[in-house]
């Protein structure tokens, strides 16, 4: 498996793909709770057939060039990802995203793996702008936005309905010519 570090501490970047969907469900089920607070992750993902259905449709989508998913690991064991949840190379437009289980929390595992996806996005697939959509509640994703350098561009006033309650959204976006340089950053 190809892995990217994230660090001296042992964390890496790596493909997730579909024939791991056993590991990705137990991921998920023990980050249920906390994953679900503000992401429908866990909604989606319940058990095996619909863990492996998540990553075959993210599998297509990074054939298509339209997204792709890579697992963050710390100590070789999954606690997270981040994703491309939507890529559109020909308008140069794509939204990042992410989670993590609790364990994995405030170790800026995020940061550093959003940070060599939206490197490999600008600069070898040539996306203009990047935007990360997040809860307004949700400080953490908020925080990782702002240490990427991105700006907050809009608040989507009570538009995400998401377990029967409405919830403003933050459209945070970085442009291409803004984006800072990591030098030998790569995620693909």
């Amino acid at each position: 498996m190809l892995a990217t570090s994230l660090g001296a501490d042992g964390a890496e970047l790596c493909p997730l793909q579909p024939w791991q969907a056993e590991e990705f469900l137990a991921h998920v089920d023990r980050g249920r709770e906390f994953i679900g607070r503000f992401n429908g992750l866990p909604d989606v993902v319940a058990d095996l057939t619909s863990s492996r259905a998540f990553l075959e449709a993210y599998a297509a989508k990074e054939a298509a060039d339209a997204g792709l998913i890579r697992a963050i690991r710390l100590d070789g064991t999954l606690v997270g990802a981040v994703i491309l949840r939507r890529m559109d190379v020909p308008q140069g437009t794509a939204e990042a995203g992410c989670w993590l289980e609790p364990a994995a929390v405030g170790r800026g595992l995020v940061t550093r793996a959003a940070r060599l996806l939206i490197d490999w996005a600008i600069r070898e697939r040539g996306i203009h702008r990047v935007e990360w959509w997040v809860s307004a509640g949700n400080a953490p994703s908020i925080a990782v936005a702002r240490r990427l350098g991105m700006r907050k561009e809009a608040v989507l006033r009570e538009s995400h309905l998401y377990r029967g309650e409405r919830h403003d959204e933050e459209i945070w976006a970085v442009l291409a010519p803004e984006w800072p340089a990591v030098p030998g950053a790569t995620a693909a």
